[in-house]
């Protein structure tokens, strides 16, 4: 499989960012069918009432907001492309991370660490939309303050697959700090 790597800026040290292969066209990726590169793939919706807080609190996100993450994964190159489109987000994104858009690892309910941080979507506020893909090491921006590396280190996509339904995604505004959106992965 030949990928063209690109630059995403404002990532320093950011995961390899390819350019989407063009097996993506028929994936769910693109609204198709599986394609036969993912070991998985993932449509997560995500809405405003299911934001947590950093607390464990359940907190409101931005109203009328709305995601659709798509995700799919193969593990043997520990890439994770995604198709991510928001609607009725607004506002400045905002987050101590790298960027503002991220896979978390927390179970339904439950805060959890950024495990991996995407190109947060453009576009007008009726809709923004990030596609693309990313290879590992995974860099989040944020430091575990126990081993003092970052919270990306070591990640694998292969977890994901393991227990999907430890891990959440969400995007982060400056309004809506905890979360405009989140969604919980499924099994």
């Amino acid at each position: 499989m030949h990928f063209t790597t690109t630059v995403i800026a404002g990532l320093v040290a950011a995961p390899l960012a390819l350019a989407a292969p063009s097996i993506l066209s028929g994936s769910i990726l693109s609204g198709g069918v599986r394609s036969a590169y993912f070991d998985a793939e993932y449509t997560i919706n995500a809405t405003p009432d299911q934001v947590i807080a950093t607390t464990g609190e359940s907190v409101p996100g931005q109203p009328g907001a709305y995601g659709v993450f798509r995700y799919g994964i193969n593990v043997a190159e520990n890439v994770i492309c995604y198709n991510i489109k928001l609607s009725g987000v607004t506002g400045e994104y905002k987050s101590m991370a790298a960027t503002a858009t991220h896979i978390h690892e927390a179970v339904a309910g439950k805060a959890g660490p950024p495990r991996i941080a995407f190109p947060n979507p453009t576009g007008s506020d009726s809709c923004r939309t990030s596609v693309g893909c990313l290879k590992g090491p995974f860099i989040t921006g944020i430091t575990n303050t126990t081993t003092g590396k970052d919270q990306g280190d070591g990640f694998n996509v292969a977890q994901i697959l393991a227990n999907p339904t430890r891990f959440f995604t969400d995007t982060h505004t400056a309004s809506y700090s905890a979360g405009a959106v989140r969604g919980q992965f499924c099994a």
